[in-house]
């Protein structure tokens, strides 16, 4: 499975406690971001969220006006993966 650098630090980042999160507006736009625990948030493309839906990585609650994904099975094991790549001996 391929996936873009800024995809594998969006998986990784889940699997670090990082909330992946959708933002509706009045209108029914949606943002994509990535919340901290300290409370800061760094925004997502929208692309990279859609691209790992589809690879059935993440899936989310689908609520109203904002939903919250996480790693579904085959994410967390897409997760070990990106983890063991990432690990020194692997380097």
């Amino acid at each position: 499975m391929q996936l873009t650098e800024r995809q594998r630090q969006i998986m990784l980042g889940m699997a670090r406690g990082l909330r992946l999160k959708d933002h509706r507006d009045i209108e029914g736009s949606k943002n994509y971001a990535l919340h901290y625990p300290d409370g800061r948030s760094e925004p997502v493309d929208a692309a990279d969220v859609e691209a790992l839906v589809e690879l059935g990585l993440i899936s989310s609650n689908k609520k109203f006006p904002s939903a919250t994904y996480w790693p579904t099975e085959v994410g967390h094991a897409a997760i070990l993966t990106l983890q063991s790549e990432a690990s020194p001996e692997h380097r």
